[in-house]
């Protein structure tokens, strides 16, 4: 079994179609290939599909230069592009034969629930999606979509989730908010992953810097390197795993 995983998209969507189509997922037209309808290959998404992660990746996606939060015209034309985009990534997946798989990252779960209005690092505040502060919402079809994504999912043993392999990390709650532990579990309870019982991890949420980092020790990978142009190919079969770090963008792994 190939298994490819793609870390956060964060309304990176032309980065996103390349690398489907790179795995041999995606044709031309972005539809899910042979290899993708029969099983041969599987797709998992690790979430966090909106939400652009600076303010230049506001600018790219709309194009409005400087983008501005607190404009309401803005932030609607924000919310349309991500509309249209996610239109066309949900038409993938439901004809990908279930091979597909996008988890809900607590991005995901802030346009479903506005109680935490959710920011970046270059100052920018996710409020595109809530009518209260001049966004839009999303179309029903798409909220029932999105509210559909599971937190977890377990093929082959391997375990894929947003944040990490404990269940508490996928509870996007006050506690998750106000605790380091969701970015910092990795480095300081690294053992979580072995204590699960599963035979490998695949995680998003913490942004990897320097591109993608598998820890052969602890059995796990932290993927959210989309931007840097980069997935992780996983090869399973009942007695073996192994993986290599694809850079898509030249078409050469990683390490």
């Amino acid at each position: 079994m190939r298994i490819v995983a793609i870390g956060d998209v964060h309304a990176e969507y032309g980065k996103l179609w390349r690398a489907l189509r790179h795995a041999g997922a995606a044709d031309e037209q972005n539809m899910p290939t042979p290899a993708l309808t029969s099983g041969r290959l599987r797709v998992v998404m690790l979430g966090d599909l909106v939400h652009p992660k600076t303010r230049e990746a506001y600018t790219r996606l709309t194009g409005l230069d400087p983008y501005d939060h607190h404009n309401p015209e803005h932030l609607r034309h924000a919310a349309r592009v991500q509309i249209r985009a996610l239109m066309r990534i949900k038409n993938f997946v439901e004809h990908s034969g279930g091979f597909a798989v996008v988890l809900r990252g607590n991005h995901d779960q802030a346009v479903l629930d506005h109680r935490f209005l959710l920011g970046n690092a270059s100052g920018i505040e996710h409020a595109e999606f809530d009518p209260e502060r001049g966004g839009i919402p999303l179309p029903d079809t798409l909220a029932e979509w999105i509210g559909g994504f599971p937190k977890e999912f377990v093929v082959g043993g391997i375990h894929f989730a947003h944040v990490g392999p404990a269940p508490w990390l996928q509870e996007y709650d006050d506690m998750f908010y106000h605790s380091k532990e969701p970015k910092q579990w990795w480095f300081v309870n690294p053992d979580y992953m072995q204590r699960s019982g599963y035979r490998f991890g695949v995680y998003g949420h913490t942004v990897m810097k320097e591109g993608i980092r598998v820890f052969p020790e602890y059995n796990f990978a932290l993927v959210d390197a989309l931007d840097l142009e980069e997935y992780l190919e996983l090869l399973v079969d009942a007695d073996e795993l192994s993986w290599e770090i694809v850079r898509f963008a030249r078409g050469k792994p990683a390490g």
